[in-house]
Order: C-alpha cells, then sequence, then structure tokens
C-alpha cells in the first residue's frame, strides 16, 4: 500500500506534479467554459425578454439545441469541425497548412456553450422574481434602463440566482472530464494516462475522484459565501 500512495507523491517517481498541473488544467477550461457560459447565458436571457421576436426566437432555438443535444457530441463537433472550419479559412487566406485547433479551446467553447444554455434558465428565472413592483417604482422615478439594470434589476436577480450558479458551476467541472476526448491533458486525461503506465488503475482513478471532490467542495463554500453575502441587508439574510 505504501509503494501505491508513493506514486501519487512528489517525489521523483511521483505521479503528484503532473496531476497538480492536470487539475489547475481542469479550472482553467472549467472557468474559461463558466464565463463564457455567462455571458452567453445573459445575452440568451436579454433575447428572450427583448420583446423582439427575432431574438427570442434564436435565444429559444440556442436553449433547446444545446440542452437536447449530448455533450461529448458537442465536443466533438467543436473539435473536428474546428479543425475542417480551421483548415478552410487557413486555405482561403493562403496559408499552408496543417491546421489544427487546441483540445482547449474546442472544449472551453463547447461546453460553454452547454452551460450558456443552462445558465440562461437560471438567469431567466431570477430576472422574473425580480417584483414588478420595484421595476416600476423605478421607472416612476425616471430611472435610464441601464440605471434599472444596475442598481434594482441586477442586484435582486442575483440573490435569486447565485444557489443555481452554483449548481451551473458544478457541472461544468464535471463536464470539463469530457474533454480528454480532445487529448487535452487535464485530470481524467493525466489519470488514464498513468494508471495505464503504473497499472494501478484503481489508484489513480480514486485519485481523480479526489481531485474534483475538492475542487467541488471548495467551489460550493466559495457560492455559499457569495449566496450569504448576497442575502445581506434582505429580510431573512445572514448578516
Amino acid at each position: 500500500m505504501t509503494s501505491e500512495l508513493y506514486l501519487l507523491g512528489f517525489g521523483p517517481e511521483g505521479w503528484g506534479p503532473v496531476l497538480a498541473r492536470a487539475g489547475l488544467m481542469t479550472l482553467a477550461v472549467s472557468l474559461s467554459a463558466f464565463l463564457l457560459g455567462t455571458v452567453l447565458g445573459t445575452l440568451t436571457v436579454w433575447g428572450r425578454v427583448s420583446g423582439n421576436p427575432v431574438t427570442r426566437r434564436i435565444a429559444e432555438t440556442y436553449v433547446v439545441v444545446l440542452r437536447g443535444i449530448p455533450d461529448l457530441l458537442v465536443i466533438f463537433l467543436f473539435y473536428f469541425g474546428g479543425r475542417q472550419v480551421v483548415s478552410l479559412v487557413g486555405t482561403a487566406l493562403g496559408f499552408e497548412g496543417p491546421f489544427d485547433i487546441s483540445g482547449f479551446v474546442a472544449g472551453m467553447l463547447a461546453i460553454g456553450l452547454i452551460s450558456g444554455a443552462g445558465q440562461s434558465e437560471v438567469l431567466r428565472g431570477a430576472y422574473q422574481a425580480v417584483p414588478k413592483g420595484t421595476l416600476e417604482a423605478g421607472r416612476v422615478v425616471g430611472m435610464s434602463r441601464w440605471q434599472l439594470f444596475r442598481r434594482v434589476t441586477a442586484p435582486q436577480a442575483m440573490v435569486t440566482a447565485i444557489p443555481g450558479m452554483g449548481n451551473q458551476w458544478q457541472s461544468v467541472i464535471k463536464e470539463s472530464a469530457l474533454v480528454s476526448v480532445t487529448g487535452l491533458v487535464e485530470t481524467m486525461r493525466q489519470v488514464s494516462i498513468a494508471a495505464g503506465t503504473t497499472q494501478e488503475h484503481f489508484l489513480f482513478y480514486t485519485a481523480a475522484a479526489v481531485i474534483y471532490l475538492i475542487i467541488t467542495t471548495l467551489s460550493d463554500q466559495v457560492f455559499r459565501m457569495l449566496e450569504r453575502r448576497s442575502m445581506a441587508g434582505y429580510a431573512g439574510g445572514s448578516h
């Protein structure tokens, strides 16, 4: 047992350093995808509540399609389809190949699009939870749409949205494991390499579970802290 655990250490024969780097790569992919999803989710909510039938239909189609396609298929479409697009553009511009797209970019874009569809539902529900009377009061006192959004809508909506956004972040972390199919050396890819090299499959896949649990547990604490702070000043909130 001691020799097995030695493989997880940071010694000459230990896999600790590469597993740590893989964990950081998982965080990098997840954070990039989540931020992209937040931007896309916000734009999607705007499209659905703006009143413009064209933008509403585009936003609704985006949500239906991305929530209806398996996540792995979306990643494959971006990775292999992205190669073809890059090749076509590069050839049209007169550049010589071969052309490729990195697993990080493909995975980040794919998971970001998937997350954006989920986040848009969370944000739309939070927006609809803002009391209409509050918005009408803001208009009565002469607030512009931007002032109303910044001072009234966004602060109140975020109180409702933070728990749901925390769930979306946890989903993004777990979905990042699928990016290993592109060859990007994140947590799942690295433990697969380590398990295949040492034949200690149970040990390294257990280590992967621990890495993901550490990330998700710390993330949960961060979102709980944000939720408590957002509730400060509201009835029933923490102080």
